[in-house]
């Protein structure tokens, strides 16, 4: 990052952050500064503070205080909106995936899926969170969607560290539905693959919703 210029730095470590959110590795309510993020991205200050306010204005991040920022929880509402439409876009992803897959991306699927319960058994959630997410992020480039490549990450922004925050505490299953998908692509089925991603969407719905009143009591 050193090599970098002072824009090209601070979209570097607002994609590194965005990640982070994204896969889980910040947790809901977790406690977040400046000098901390910037001595874990060995990095000064500047570029730093560029990327968080880029990531408060996505509603990523949100600021309590002039020095409380935190990853927020998202209420109840909020949460359930941002599902119901997740369902309707990944829906959409996983059916457009169905429609052109090749064997080469029915096969980058089952190697995703693997990893993911290999991790689980093995106990590596935080690894087992970050393959479902990639499964989630594939179906809409298998499809040739950059765009709604794009709604889904702002979507994953807000939700990531509540579904990550979630299986890592239950341990629920994640590929149920994942394997249903990618046997859609193998015989090229839009409307089970779209029905399979939806369930597999709707599936946690009520579990999550429990989580949230957890955190909201903290």
């Amino acid at each position: 990052m050193k090599e970098l210029n002072k824009d090209s730095l601070g979209h570097a470590i607002y994609g590194r952050v965005s990640q982070d959110l994204i896969r889980g590795k910040l947790q809901p309510n977790q406690k977040l500064t400046i000098r901390g993020l910037a001595d874990s991205l060995g990095t000064s200050s500047t570029p730093v503070r560029d990327a968080v306010q880029r990531l408060l204005q996505d509603n990523a991040l949100e600021q309590r205080s002039m020095r409380d920022l935190r990853v927020p929880v998202l209420t109840t509402a909020a949460y359930l909106e941002i599902t119901a439409i997740r369902t309707e876009l990944e829906g959409l992803a996983a059916a457009g995936a169905a429609a052109v897959a090749q064997d080469k991306d029915v096969a980058m699927l089952k190697r995703i899926v693997l990893r993911n319960e290999e991790a689980s058994a093995a106990g590596k959630w935080p690894l087992a969170i970050e393959m479902n997410q990639k499964f989630h992020f594939a179906l809409a480039e298998i499809a040739g969607m950059p765009i709604l490549l794009g709604v889904l990450s702002r979507l994953w922004l807000r939700t990531g560290p509540l579904i990550s925050g979630y299986y890592a505490k239950t341990h629920n299953d994640m590929v149920e539905q994942h394997h249903q998908i990618i046997a859609a692509c193998e015989t090229h089925d839009s409307a089970a693959a779209r029905a399979a991603m939806q369930a597999d969407i709707e599936k946690p719905r009520d579990g999550i919703t429990q989580y949230i009143q957890t955190l909201e009591q903290k």
